[in-house]
């Protein structure tokens, strides 16, 4: 049976960010947003994988199957959109990044994780940020599977950041020495992305 944890810390800080408002559901890219036609990209189970390499000590890649097989957790978040909406608990399924990590085992120089989507859509983030028991590789929302709009077949959850770090159809894990500015971050926004600190642009 899939262990289920709930990851709050509501007396470090106020459950909702500044300048957020609660709506009910997760908005997706599946509908035009701002005048710009979505372009989302298909991935089948069949063909999809995900490599993880850089400085570890045991790159692997894994097809689908294999990925299943890793052991699943249950983790309930808020979620937080940099365009000041969140969403309450929110129920993912999937690995946790700490998880990959135990079995990559990445070296001592390894201090960042680049990553990158199959749109080609990229950001990072520092290991001590993934390397927390509520960061997820999720593949299943709400009792669902993951809906293509929102990452699916699959994405990383990391509920203590902006959701633009939360990249959806993901498909590589570069642990590296050296940060490299995402797809956003190079476009203005900020690269540490604390909701509470409104880090929402650089």
């Amino acid at each position: 049976m899939m262990e289920l944890s709930v990851f709050r810390k509501y007396k470090e800080k106020p459950r909702l960010p500044p300048d957020q408002r609660w709506v009910d559901h997760i908005l997706g890219w599946g509908t035009e947003h701002r005048g710009i036609k979505p372009n989302l990209p298909m991935v089948d189970k069949s063909e999809w994988s995900i490599d993880i390499h850089g400085l570890v000590e045991n790159p692997i890649k894994y097809d689908w199957e294999e990925f299943m097989q890793l052991p699943q957790q249950v983790s309930i978040s808020d979620f937080h959109c940099v365009e000041t909406w969140s969403v309450k608990d929110q129920k993912w399924e999937g690995v946790k990044f700490s998880t990959i990590m135990d079995i990559v085992k990445p070296t001592k120089k390894a201090s960042y994780v680049l990553l990158e989507a199959y749109d080609a859509y990229t950001t990072s983030l520092k290991i001590s940020d993934l390397n927390r028991d509520e960061v997820i590789l999720a593949h299943r929302l709400n009792d669902e599977p993951l809906p293509h709009p929102l990452g699916g077949p699959l994405r990383l959850v990391v509920p203590h950041k902006y959701a633009y770090k939360s990249i959806m159809w993901l498909k590589d894990i570069n642990f590296s020495d050296r940060d490299k500015l995402g797809y956003w971050e190079r476009n203005g926004y900020h690269n540490n992305a604390d909701p509470w600190l409104k880090q929402r642009y650089s």
